[in-house]
């Protein structure tokens, strides 16, 4: 397929996914971290195009300086969030709830003038983490706002317990003040908490790669795979990209400013993918045209969690063409 077609491709399935008036989807493909403590860093990250800015306060940050990193966010946060020539998410990664920081750092974001789009939560090993940090949330934002919510998983015990994780997540969502958007695949922590050395083709964390994918779609959330540490080596980041991409991952944590527009470019949907969703989203508009409800497309059945994949490749599509 020629790069003239490609592009009438992406348009034709923009236009097509605007039917629903819906917007189920904020791409995260990278997901950067930006030191919380380091204003110069901050403010480079929002000229960058990521889809997703975390800003910092647990693995960037020295202990020494955690209140300088709360006070540099909050500092940023009181002025808004920068305006770009797209929307992207900009959450605050917290410290961990078995550390004495995270309250800390939760008030800060929380009592800014301007609350960041998300909470990113690291190392939550079971269900009842979950509802403390649940309990403190509602300490600081009203019924009528809801903060996204980014869970790490990063342990053995994390991932035993990892659907009993995302139900109670999922449960109090519900009347609560987030909204469970997306889990994490925290490599290096898992390596290190279960004794593994790592190697270059990872094969020693597949089946963790794999099960996070699993239960994340279970739950209708995103899935962001492991850091890839190597970071001048833009040939081996864009491998295991395409790698987890392949087992369903949605995106990936990023650590260098120059990772950003390999992850981005590798988690961007195929000619196939697109034609697919060009022709759902157009046999779906031919459908209600003429009053009809369920529908089928190519021999399957269309349910609404097709619907939204067909819309989700739409909006990543439009990335492609910004």
């Amino acid at each position: 397929m020629n790069s003239i077609i490609r592009q009438r491709l992406f348009q034709q399935i923009v236009s097509l996914a605007k039917i629903s008036g819906r917007n189920y989807y904020i791409p995260r493909r990278a997901l950067l971290y930006v030191p919380g403590d380091d204003p110069k860093k901050i403010s480079k990250s929002f000229t960058l195009d990521a889809d997703c800015i975390a800003l910092d306060c647990e693995d960037g940050v020295a202990i020494n300086r955690k209140e300088n990193a709360r006070e540099t966010i909050r500092s940023f946060l009181d002025k808004g969030k920068p305006t770009l020539s797209r929307d992207y998410d900009l959450g605050v990664r917290i410290n961990s709830l078995e550390t004495p920081y995270w309250q800390e750092d939760l008030k800060a974001c929380l009592t800014a003038k301007f609350l960041p789009d998300t909470i990113l939560v690291p190392k939550i090993e079971t269900d009842e983490t979950v509802r403390l940090f649940s309990d403190e949330l509602g300490k600081y934002i009203g019924t009528n706002q809801i903060l996204n919510l980014i869970i790490y998983i990063e342990s053995a015990k994390a991932f035993i317990n990892l659907v009993d994780i995302c139900k109670t997540t999922e449960s109090l969502s519900k009347t609560g003040n987030f909204r469970p958007v997306c889990l994490v695949f925290g490599s290096d922590d898992f390596c290190a908490n279960i004794g593994i050395t790592r190697t270059e083709d990872a094969n020693e964390v597949l089946y963790a790669r794999q099960k996070l994918v699993l239960v994340a779609k279970a739950f209708h959330l995103q899935a962001i795979d492991m850091v890839y540490i190597k970071y001048k080596d833009l040939e081996g980041l864009k491998m295991q990209c395409q790698q987890g991409m392949r087992m369903g991952y949605t995106g990936k944590q990023v650590i260098h400013p120059g990772q950003v527009s390999v992850v981005q470019d590798a988690f961007l949907p195929s000619p196939s993918q697109i034609e697919w969703a060009l022709g759902l989203l157009k046999s779906f508009e031919e459908h209600q045209k003429q009053g009809k409800g369920a529908f089928t497309y190519k021999g399957n059945m269309i349910d609404m969690p097709t619907m939204k994949q067909a819309e989700n490749t739409a909006k990543l599509a439009r990335l492609k063409t910004s």
